[in-house]
């Protein structure tokens, strides 16, 4: 199956949004959308592309309801995604959603390209989990790609899971919460006990990365 989503959000009127396939948008709020599953989905050989635009002077929260499952199809076990986002002149976004959750024997890659400006404010989150209870054969690919006006930001990828780079025998961390923050003043910071690293970014803006076994419970929103 193959998922479309787009939520437009302008100055002075309520976002827009459209969608096809198994995830759509609910207005919640004036300037937020909650993210809904319509159908199982990603199942192994699901695609799916989201495009979020926020137009100058505008503000947006995108946020889902529950966390997401991706599980292996009858034929395939890998699914991808691809998250398109565009924040204007004076705009800004609240990215959010709940975990994505790769189950035993699935396969999930996510590509996400974002379009800032200089003025832009942003603060955007990116969670997974690899297996659900006393699960951890699933893999998880995240790359992104984020630039201000004309000038590269952040080239970024991680992957999680069996087979992946950072499953070895010294560490096989399960989990990942990744956060961008535009912009951001704050220096770099490393937390050697609770496996995470806050990283100033050269352009301005700064991310955040937390891995390990599982999630924490008090990972909770901004």
């Amino acid at each position: 199956m193959h998922t479309e989503l787009c939520i437009d959000a302008s100055l002075h009127r309520s976002p827009r949004i459209t969608s096809v396939g198994g995830l759509a948008g609910r207005q919640t709020g004036a300037d937020t959308v909650h993210l809904i599953g319509t159908a199982a989905t990603p199942l192994g050989g699901d695609t799916i592309t989201v495009r979020i635009s926020v137009a100058a002077g505008a503000h947006l929260e995108v946020r889902s309801v529950a966390a997401s499952l991706a599980m292996p199809g009858g034929q395939q076990r890998h699914s991808s995604a691809q998250w398109h986002v565009e924040v204007g002149a004076g705009a800004s976004l609240i990215f959010d959603p709940e975990p994505m959750v790769v189950v035993s024997d699935a396969s999930h890659s996510v590509v996400n390209t974002i379009a800032l400006q200089q003025d832009s404010t942003l603060w955007l989150r990116e969670r997974t989990q690899i297996g659900r209870f006393e699960e951890a054969s699933g893999r998880w690919t995240s790359a992104m790609r984020c630039d201000v006006g004309d000038s590269p930001l952040l080239r970024h990828r991680v992957e999680l899971g069996n087979g992946s780079i950072s499953h070895d025998a010294l560490s096989a961390p399960l989990s990942m919460s990744s956060t961008l923050q535009y912009p951001d003043d704050r220096a770099s910071e490393v937390d050697l006990r609770g496996g995470s690293v806050r990283l100033a970014l050269a352009g301005g803006g700064s991310l955040t990365t937390s891995v390990g076994r599982l999630l924490p419970p008090s990972d909770s929103s901004t």
